[in-house]
C-alpha cells in the first residue's frame, strides 16, 4: 500500500471513528421523542391503602376504631399509549391492571378485644395523564406527570365483610425519568394516587351478605377511600 493511500486510510479511519463518537455522544434514540403517537408496556410494584374515617356507632354495646393494620404488596400491569402535545408535552393513556389486598383491624373502646378482616381487589385504572418534560440531557429526560380517571374493581365480592362499590374516580401525579437505550426507552415512574368518592357500600345498602359477622364490620365504618402509591417502570 502506498503512503499516500496509507494516508488516505488512515483519514477514512478516523473520519468514522469522530463521526461515530459524535453521535454516541449525543444520546440514544435522538429522534424517539418527535413521533406524534408511540406506545408501550408497564410494570409496576406497589400499594393500595384506605383512608378510614370511623363511624362510631356502637356495636353491641361497643364502639370500634378501625385501622389499616397490614397491605399487601400490589402488582400491575398496564399498556402505554403517548400522543405528543409539543416538545415538552405529552398526552398519556395508561390502562392498568392491578392485584392487591387490605386488611382492616378494629379495636373496641372498652380494649379487651379486637377483630380483623382482608378486603382484596383487582381494579383496572384508566387513567389520563399530562406529562411535562424537561430538557434532554444525552440519555436522561426527567419529567412530571399529573392525571387522573376511573377505577373499576372486577374483584368485588357482595358476600364480603366489607363491600366495596364497583367504581372510583381518583387524582394522580408523580414523578419519573426516561431512560434512552439503543433499542428502547425505560422509564422508572413513582405516582401517588387519592381516590375521590366513598368507596363503602352501607350495611343498610347491601343486598346480600347481611349477616351478623358483616353487620359487625361495616358499621364501625363511615367512609373509606383509596390510597395508591406505585413504582412502575415503562417500556416504550
Amino acid at each position: 500500500m502506498h503512503l499516500h493511500q496509507t494516508k488516505k486510510y488512515i483519514f477514512l479511519t478516523l473520519l468514522i471513528y469522530v463521526l461515530g463518537f459524535s453521535v454516541k455522544a449525543q444520546g440514544n434514540l435522538l429522534y424517539v421523542d418527535d413521533k406524534l403517537f408511540h406506545f408501550g408496556f408497564s410494570l409496576g410494584i406497589g400499594s393500595i391503602d384506605f383512608g378510614v374515617t370511623p363511624s362510631l356507632t356502637p356495636v353491641d354495646g361497643k364502639v370500634y376504631a378501625v385501622q389499616v393494620s397490614d397491605i399487601k404488596p400490589t402488582l400491575s400491569v398496564g399498556i402505554v399509549s403517548n400522543l405528543r402535545l409539543s416538545r415538552y408535552l405529552n398526552l398519556r393513556f395508561t390502562p392498568t391492571l392491578m392485584f392487591g389486598e387490605r386488611e382492616l383491624e378494629y379495636t373496641s373502646n372498652a380494649g379487651d378485644s379486637y377483630i380483623n378482616t382482608s378486603i382484596s381487589s383487582i381494579p383496572i385504572c384508566l387513567p389520563l395523564y399530562l406529562k411535562y418534560s424537561a430538557e434532554r440531557k444525552k440519555n436522561y429526560r426527567p419529567y412530571l406527570l399529573w392525571g387522573g380517571g376511573a377505577y373499576i374493581d372486577l374483584g368485588r365480592n357482595k358476600d364480603k365483610a366489607v363491600l366495596l362499590k364497583p367504581l372510583d374516580f381518583y387524582t394522580e401525579f408523580g414523578v419519573g425519568c426516561d431512560l434512552y437505550f439503543s433499542f428502547f426507552k425505560l422509564a422508572p415512574e413513582l405516582k401517588f394516587g387519592l381516590g375521590l368518592n366513598n368507596v363503602l357500600t352501607p350495611y343498610d345498602e347491601r343486598n346480600t351478605g347481611n349477616t351478623a359477622d358483616n353487620r359487625l364490620y361495616s358499621i364501625p365504618l363511615s367512609k373509606l377511600t383509596s390510597r395508591m402509591i406505585t413504582l412502575s417502570f415503562n417500556f416504550e
